[in-house]
């Protein structure tokens, strides 16, 4: 898996890049919040929950049947979240949804149960470019960790300022317009 702060950084630039005409505030720290929910599963591991379980790592919270719920979620928060309901349900399915492309271009671990609940099977894509993080702080702070770091700001946070960059040059020809 990329680190928790990698997760992050697609939907902050699809939220800031959007602007704050159409993801308020409070929408934009919910979709961050909700990049990284799914590896909220790495507490199975602490309840004795196997890996390979449905309820372990990368298991349904990595669906897009989760990402899903979790945009209807937004939809009936738009209220609070100060914006409109498709757009709410928008971001959060792609916070969740960004959350597992990314862990499916990831060089380790079992894969992502991307169908649940129709199939089980773990899948990554064929092409993996971004380096598996580490679960333990320890192997994190050392070469390995240094290498992932390297390996996201490849392919996370250098793609992440693009995706940015284009879409406030987009919004910026609108208002020329």
């Amino acid at each position: 898996m990329p680190t928790i702060l990698s997760h992050t950084a697609p939907i902050l630039a699809l939220g800031a890049g959007l602007g704050t005409k159409h993801v308020s505030p409070r929408l934009l720290l919910a979709a961050v919040f909700f990049a990284i929910v799914p590896d909220f599963d790495v507490i199975g591991f602490h309840l004795g929950v196997n890996y390979a379980n449905i309820l372990g790592h990368r298991g349904f919270s990595h669906s897009l049947f989760f990402a899903f719920c979790c945009g209807v979620f937004g939809f009936i928060l738009a209220p609070f979240l100060h914006c409109r309901r498709p757009t709410a349900f928008f971001l959060l399915f792609t916070a969740v949804f960004s959350h597992i492309a990314l862990d499916a271009a990831t060089s380790g671990g079992f894969g992502v149960a991307a169908f649940w609940p129709v199939s089980d099977a773990r899948y990554f894509f064929p092409w993996r470019p971004i380096r598996v993080s580490p679960l333990s702080l320890r192997a994190f702070f050392g070469a390995r960790g240094i290498a992932v770091l390297k390996s996201e700001l490849l392919w996370v946070w250098l793609p992440s300022a693009a995706l940015l960059l284009i879409l406030f040059l987009f919004q910026r020809g609108k208002k020329t317009r």
